[in-house]
């Protein structure tokens, strides 16, 4: 009997990161298609500022209420000995933090999220494809999040899920827009957010299957993941809400509107829902 509801909720756990995974991988298409009906287009661009901000006070958040305090816990609770020696869930929430630092610096080095590149500031395709690559790497740790993130706990699971879905959007329209620079279109807009997005869902799936069956799995990757989701919050989402924010309050507010979603989300999974 315990088998079978131990079965059951895996089976359930796994339905539920398939959900996550494929939504946010169409998001990452969704954000690349938005590039070409021209008054779609033109209104995304509009509001994209406030959907930066929204994102970020949502992410950071979820970083620094969550996925950190939890990393540290769970590495007490699996190491009683050296509870109070956290060198090592730092470090790894560091090499989370550095390793995104590293991708989008060196191996990508022409991406900016949610900054479109025109059509005319024409790029090599090589520069473009390289930059693709090195997000694959981005993107797979976005699944891999998102799944540590829902095996230790299915409410945290969720809120990763929103805050990684928040910025799906203006990294595929970003990636789009690039690819688009190097003279290529719609065929090859899909082919590179659609890899994106595969990237995600294999992250995702990796880790359920491979990360579930290794002990500790969770303790390592959590912090890891908090690193990836602290450089996005912090070092990608904020500086370009304050680039595009300008003079414009609305923008910087919306960006304390993520941190007051974020608490709603937290309230009603933890308060409202049934445990």
């Amino acid at each position: 009997m315990f088998a079978a509801a131990a079965s059951l909720a895996a089976i359930i756990v796994l339905i539920q990161l398939l959900i996550f995974g494929i939504v946010a991988a169409a998001a990452n298409i969704v954000g690349g298609l938005i590039l070409f009906p021209s008054k779609l287009h033109s209104t995304y661009k509009r509001f994209l500022k406030y959907l930066l901000a929204l994102g970020a006070g949502f992410m950071l958040s979820v970083t620094i209420f969550e996925i950190l305090p939890k990393s540290i816990l769970l590495w007490q609770k699996n190491n009683p000995e050296t509870a109070d020696e956290l060198y090592v869930p730092m470090l790894l929430i560091m090499a989370g933090y550095l390793l995104t630092q590293f991708v989008e610096h060196t191996i990508a080095p022409h991406f900016h999220l949610g900054e479109e590149v025109h059509s005319d500031e024409l790029i090599s395709s090589r520069s473009a494809y390289t930059a693709v690559g090195g997000l694959l790497i981005h993107t797979f740790f976005d699944g891999v999040s998102i799944a540590a993130a829902a095996q230790l706990d299915r409410n945290l699971g969720f809120l990763v899920f929103i805050a990684v879905l928040m910025h799906k959007f203006p990294e595929g329209f970003s990636i789009g827009s690039m690819v688009l620079a190097t003279g290529n279109g719609l065929r090859s807009v899909l082919t590179s957010t659609g890899l994106m997005g595969i990237t995600t869902l294999a992250g995702v799936l990796t880790f359920y299957f491979v990360g579930s069956n290794i002990t500790s799995a969770v303790a390592y990757a959590l912090p890891v993941s908090g690193g990836v989701t602290l450089y996005v919050a912090a070092s990608d989402l904020i500086p370009e809400v304050n680039h595009h924010g300008g003079n414009r309050p609305g923008v910087s507010i919306s960006v304390f509107a993520g941190v007051a979603l974020f608490f709603a989300f937290h309230f009603f999974l933890h308060e409202l829902l049934p445990h």
